[in-house]
Protein backbone atom coordinates (compact mmCIF):
# COMPACT_ATOMS: atom_id res chain seq x y z
CA UNK A 1 0.00 0.00 0.00
CA UNK A 2 1.41 3.41 -0.85
CA UNK A 3 1.84 6.07 1.82
CA UNK A 4 -0.88 8.46 0.62
CA UNK A 5 -3.46 5.63 0.55
CA UNK A 6 -2.37 4.52 4.03
CA UNK A 7 -2.82 8.08 5.32
CA UNK A 8 -6.25 8.43 3.68
CA UNK A 9 -7.39 5.21 5.35
CA UNK A 10 -6.06 6.37 8.72
CA UNK A 11 -7.83 9.73 8.40
CA UNK A 12 -11.06 7.91 7.48
CA UNK A 13 -10.70 5.67 10.55
CA UNK A 14 -10.11 8.69 12.82
CA UNK A 15 -13.15 10.53 11.39
CA UNK A 16 -15.68 7.70 11.12
CA UNK A 17 -14.78 4.64 13.19
CA UNK A 18 -16.27 4.11 16.65
CA UNK A 19 -12.82 2.91 17.81
CA UNK A 20 -11.18 6.21 16.81
CA UNK A 21 -9.17 7.82 19.62
CA UNK A 22 -10.97 11.09 18.92
CA UNK A 23 -13.93 12.17 21.00
CA UNK A 24 -17.25 12.62 19.16
CA UNK A 25 -16.74 16.38 19.36
CA UNK A 26 -13.26 16.08 17.82
CA UNK A 27 -14.53 13.76 15.06
CA UNK A 28 -17.25 16.27 14.12
CA UNK A 29 -14.57 18.88 13.31
CA UNK A 30 -11.82 16.51 12.11
CA UNK A 31 -10.47 17.17 8.60
CA UNK A 32 -7.37 14.98 8.71
CA UNK A 33 -4.10 14.50 10.52
CA UNK A 34 -1.09 16.64 9.68
CA UNK A 35 1.82 14.83 8.03
CA UNK A 36 5.25 15.64 6.73
CA UNK A 37 5.73 15.06 3.02
CA UNK A 38 7.08 11.61 2.24
CA UNK A 39 10.84 11.54 2.79
CA UNK A 40 12.60 8.57 1.15
CA UNK A 41 15.84 9.50 2.96
CA UNK A 42 14.17 8.47 6.24
CA UNK A 43 13.38 4.92 5.15
CA UNK A 44 16.04 2.41 6.24
CA UNK A 45 16.85 -1.30 6.27
CA UNK A 46 19.09 -1.61 9.32
CA UNK A 47 21.04 -4.24 11.15
CA UNK A 48 20.08 -4.48 14.78
CA UNK A 49 22.88 -4.73 17.30
CA UNK A 50 21.27 -7.18 19.74
CA UNK A 51 21.99 -6.75 23.43
CA UNK A 52 23.54 -9.78 25.12
CA UNK A 53 21.45 -9.12 28.21
CA UNK A 54 17.93 -8.45 26.95
CA UNK A 55 16.72 -6.95 30.20
CA UNK A 56 13.08 -6.19 30.92
CA UNK A 57 12.32 -2.56 31.69
CA UNK A 58 9.29 -0.74 32.98
CA UNK A 59 8.25 2.17 30.73
CA UNK A 60 6.29 4.92 32.44
CA UNK A 61 3.05 5.82 30.65
CA UNK A 62 1.23 9.11 30.23
CA UNK A 63 -1.18 8.14 33.01
CA UNK A 64 1.53 7.07 35.47
CA UNK A 65 1.15 3.33 34.85
CA UNK A 66 4.05 1.04 33.96
CA UNK A 67 4.32 -1.23 30.91
CA UNK A 68 6.95 -3.95 30.56
CA UNK A 69 9.19 -4.18 27.49
CA UNK A 70 12.41 -6.01 26.68
CA UNK A 71 15.43 -3.95 25.58
CA UNK A 72 16.24 -5.91 22.43
CA UNK A 73 19.00 -3.98 20.66
CA UNK A 74 20.24 -0.78 19.02
CA UNK A 75 19.97 0.58 15.51
CA UNK A 76 22.34 3.15 14.01
CA UNK A 77 21.51 5.49 11.13
CA UNK A 78 22.22 8.90 9.63
CA UNK A 79 19.79 11.84 9.49
CA UNK A 80 20.82 14.96 7.60
CA UNK A 81 24.49 13.98 7.97
CA UNK A 82 24.21 13.35 11.72
CA UNK A 83 24.70 9.97 13.35
CA UNK A 84 21.79 8.74 15.42
CA UNK A 85 20.96 5.63 17.39
CA UNK A 86 17.82 4.29 19.01
CA UNK A 87 17.01 1.35 21.23
CA UNK A 88 14.47 -1.12 19.87
CA UNK A 89 12.16 -2.73 22.41
CA UNK A 90 10.16 -5.90 22.18
CA UNK A 91 6.77 -6.83 23.59
CA UNK A 92 4.49 -9.78 23.02
CA UNK A 93 3.16 -7.87 19.98
CA UNK A 94 6.57 -7.50 18.29
CA UNK A 95 9.15 -4.75 17.98
CA UNK A 96 8.40 -1.27 19.31
CA UNK A 97 10.39 1.90 18.63
CA UNK A 98 9.28 4.91 20.69
CA UNK A 99 11.30 8.07 20.09
CA UNK A 100 11.39 11.82 20.66
CA UNK A 101 13.02 14.01 18.02
CA UNK A 102 14.40 17.56 18.12
CA UNK A 103 11.07 18.99 16.90
CA UNK A 104 9.07 17.54 19.82
CA UNK A 105 6.66 20.11 21.18
CA UNK A 106 7.05 22.25 18.05
CA UNK A 107 6.25 20.25 14.91
CA UNK A 108 5.92 16.79 16.47
CA UNK A 109 4.06 15.51 19.52
CA UNK A 110 5.93 16.59 22.64
CA UNK A 111 5.83 13.20 24.37
CA UNK A 112 7.19 11.41 21.28
CA UNK A 113 6.10 9.22 18.41
CA UNK A 114 6.17 5.50 17.69
CA UNK A 115 7.18 3.04 15.00
CA UNK A 116 6.45 -0.68 14.77
CA UNK A 117 9.46 -2.01 12.82
CA UNK A 118 9.10 -5.05 10.59
CA UNK A 119 11.73 -7.77 10.39
CA UNK A 120 13.01 -8.39 6.88
CA UNK A 121 13.83 -11.87 5.57
CA UNK A 122 17.55 -11.26 6.16
CA UNK A 123 17.00 -10.34 9.83
CA UNK A 124 17.43 -6.59 9.40
CA UNK A 125 14.70 -4.18 10.49
CA UNK A 126 12.68 -1.98 8.17
CA UNK A 127 12.59 1.45 9.79
CA UNK A 128 10.36 3.86 7.86
CA UNK A 129 10.00 7.14 9.70
CA UNK A 130 7.33 8.14 7.15
CA UNK A 131 5.10 5.79 9.16
CA UNK A 132 5.94 7.42 12.52
CA UNK A 133 2.71 7.95 14.39
CA UNK A 134 1.45 9.74 17.46
CA UNK A 135 0.24 7.64 20.38
CA UNK A 136 -3.49 7.80 21.11
CA UNK A 137 -2.85 9.96 24.18
CA UNK A 138 -1.89 12.75 21.73
CA UNK A 139 -5.60 12.94 20.84
CA UNK A 140 -7.37 11.96 24.04
CA UNK A 141 -6.20 11.99 27.69
CA UNK A 142 -8.15 8.79 28.43
CA UNK A 143 -5.41 6.69 26.79
CA UNK A 144 -2.31 5.45 28.58
CA UNK A 145 0.76 5.60 26.32
CA UNK A 146 4.37 4.61 26.99
CA UNK A 147 6.72 7.59 27.23
CA UNK A 148 9.94 7.05 25.25
CA UNK A 149 12.87 6.44 27.60
CA UNK A 150 15.73 8.94 27.76
CA UNK A 151 17.92 6.70 25.56
CA UNK A 152 15.46 7.28 22.69
CA UNK A 153 15.56 11.08 22.71
CA UNK A 154 17.26 12.36 19.57
CA UNK A 155 19.08 15.65 19.11
CA UNK A 156 18.15 15.64 15.43
CA UNK A 157 14.80 16.35 13.77
CA UNK A 158 12.96 13.51 12.04
CA UNK A 159 10.87 15.38 9.45
CA UNK A 160 8.71 12.40 8.49
CA UNK A 161 5.45 10.84 9.63
CA UNK A 162 2.75 12.48 11.70
CA UNK A 163 3.03 16.00 12.99
CA UNK A 164 1.58 17.31 16.24
CA UNK A 165 -2.23 17.12 16.47
CA UNK A 166 -3.88 20.54 16.61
Amino acid sequence: MNLSHFRQEKDHFFKHDSHSPLTPEQRAEFTGLLYYDENPDLRFELDIEEFEDKASIQMLTSTGDLQTYTRFGKIHFQVAGQSAELTVYQSRHGFFLPFVDAQAGVETYGAGRYLDPDTLSDGRLEIDFNLAYNPYCAYNDLYSCPIPPRENRLNVAIPAGEKVFK
